[in-house]
């Protein structure tokens, strides 16, 4: 493919699959890093170029530059985490993805009414402290990796840690099961969704006290835990899968409803837990690439089924940004914003 454009993203989080996937579509490729990683990402043959920033907040500053070089967003988690709602709504590059998703993302109470419309079964929520009369999993907003999280037995326990809480928080039923994530794949060009991979998320500390013998953590005084520091790799029963499907399926439906005629559309995840019933709960939706695909930069057993070939999720991507280019319709795949 002949070069124009440049996929560009911040270097961080899932940089290196959306870039080396973007090198094997045919595409130029930058990475925008800070100084201590800058040199991480110039060690790699596929990323054509970098710019060094002391700090992701000079983001904003490098329009002009990035315009220059037809450069073409795909964001990630990072985006989330260090640039600001305004920022992401002011910036006029080309952008992978409807930024008006962000909005319903951000939200708690807008990502549940999202869930809910989309026949989602999720945890009971509490409005305070004093509902509380089950375990709960007091959740930070934002994309922070499980940072500042917290476990919490009873309204008591809730009332003797609350002053620790200096962001806003949502208070959630605590469901006992197995975590999977489910990294999905809308293409608007075929109006067809992928299950591209799945993970589970390794969690520091809590990962390390389920080993631990319950008699054993009498009197350790350790509280859980739930920063990301890995991923592992997970595959599910094939006769959950159509359930998975179909999750995926109606949030999408749903984005259009609420987000615009686009909706959602390109990489999202579905969080969910599993009980012994097998019954899927939803704890939340990421409407971007998640880190959980960085195990699969070789491709997934299930994004083989679809391709006979290595497709991560940064692959897929590009492709699709490629697919839009050969047929005159990158706009379907960017937000509305974007100036080309």
């Amino acid at each position: 493919m002949n070069r124009p454009y440049t996929i560009a993203t911040l270097g961080s989080h899932s940089a290196l699959q959306i870039l080396k996937g973007a090198h094997d579509e045919g595409f130029r490729t930058l990475a925008i890093a800070n100084r201590d990683t800058e040199r991480l990402y110039r060690s790699f043959g596929f990323i054509d170029d970098v710019i060094g920033v002391d700090s992701y907040s000079e983001f904003p500053g490098l329009v002009g530059e990035l315009e220059k070089r037809k450069s073409i967003i795909v964001p990630h988690g990072s985006f989330v985490a260090y640039l600001s709602l305004e920022d992401h709504k002011r910036m006029t590059i080309p952008y992978f993805g409807n930024k008006a998703v962000l909005d319903w993302e951000s939200s708690r109470e807008l990502q549940r009414d999202w869930l809910t419309r989309a026949n989602i079964t999720m945890p009971r929520q509490f409005k305070s402290g004093a509902e509380i009369d089950r375990p709960v999993i007091v959740k930070l907003y934002g994309a922070g990796g499980g940072m500042g999280y917290m476990f919490i037995r009873d309204a008591r326990d809730f009332e003797k840690r609350a002053g620790d809480l200096k962001k806003a928080y949502t208070i959630q039923e605590y469901i006992i099961g197995v975590p999977p994530y489910i990294h999905y794949f809308y293409s608007p060009l075929e109006d067809k969704l992928e299950i591209m991979s799945m993970d589970r998320r390794y969690e520091t500390n809590v990962d390390s006290l389920g080993r631990i013998p319950a008699n054993a953590q009498e009197g350790m005084n350790v509280s859980p835990s739930y920063v990301v520091v890995g991923n592992q790799p997970v595959s599910l029963r094939e006769s959950m899968l159509a359930e998975a499907l179909r999750m995926g399926e109606d949030v999408v439906r749903v984005s259009k409803e609420i987000c615009g005629p686009k909706g959602l559309f390109g990489a999202f995840c579905i969080e969910t837990i599993i009980t012994p019933d097998i019954q899927f709960y939803v704890m939340e939706i990421s409407a971007r690439i998640v880190a959980g695909t960085n195990l699969f930069i070789d491709g997934s057993p299930y994004s083989y089924l679809n391709y006979s070939e290595p497709m991560s999720t940064g692959r897929r991507i590009a492709r699709e940004l490629k697919n839009a280019l050969l047929t005159n319709n990158l706009r379907l795949v960017l937000d509305d914003t974007s100036v080309l």
